[in-house]
Order: structure tokens, then C-alpha cells, then sequence
């Protein structure tokens, strides 16, 4: 436990003030730079795509997209399926593109 090499996090952010969450993936971040391979399961996929190497969409228990967190946070189908980006919501890609480079501005 003193010294482990894999963290499995699930849904860190869920009931948290939104502050919090900044604080908490920014120590998750800190973790990581100590070598530590973080598995997070986490629904705040904006926030956790924007720490991530590689991400994984998982529905109905099978893995429907994966591929580098930066390449699915640019992505214009997970914008849309879930990150709340799109023509019912108004807010185009390109505003998703800078909402995440915000929060990893904060994050980091």
C-alpha cells in the first residue's frame, strides 16, 4: 500500500462541489507524474479526458471507442453523444475544443 503501482479510481468526481473536482484531478495528475498508472472510471468525460494518455467509451458493458483522451475529446461524436456539444445544445465543437483546453488549464 506504501508504494503502489496501479490506482483504480471510480467516479472520484460524483457528489463533489465542482471546485473540488479541480482539486482532485489535479492531485490524480500528481499521482501520475509519480508513475503511478491511474485506471479511472469517471462520467465527467471532459474533465477526465483532458488528464487521460488514452480513453475508452464503454456502453452495455463492451467498449465501443477508444483512442488517444486528446484525439476523443476533439471528437465531434463523443461531443455530441457525451460531452453535451451539439445542435440541441448550441455549443459547437470548436467551444468544446476550448471548454476542455480551459479545464486543463486549471487542472494543471
Amino acid at each position: 500500500m506504501s508504494n503502489p503501482r496501479l490506482l483504480l479510481l471510480d467516479e472520484p468526481s460524483l457528489g463533489v462541489s465542482p471546485i473540488l473536482v479541480a482539486e482532485l484531478f489535479k492531485l490524480v495528475q500528481e499521482l501520475r507524474a509519480r508513475g503511478i498508472t491511474i485506471l479511472l472510471a469517471e462520467q465527467n468525460a471532459r474533465a477526465a479526458l483532458a488528464i487521460a494518455d488514452r480513453g475508452y467509451v464503454i456502453e452495455n458493458g463492451r467498449v465501443t471507442l477508444s483512442g488517444p483522451a486528446s484525439e476523443l475529446l476533439e471528437s465531434k461524436e463523443i461531443a455530441e453523444r457525451y460531452l453535451g456539444v451539439g445542435s440541441a445544445t448550441g455549443v459547437s465543437t470548436a467551444e468544446s475544443a476550448r471548454m476542455a483546453s480551459r479545464l486543463r488549464e486549471c487542472i494543471t
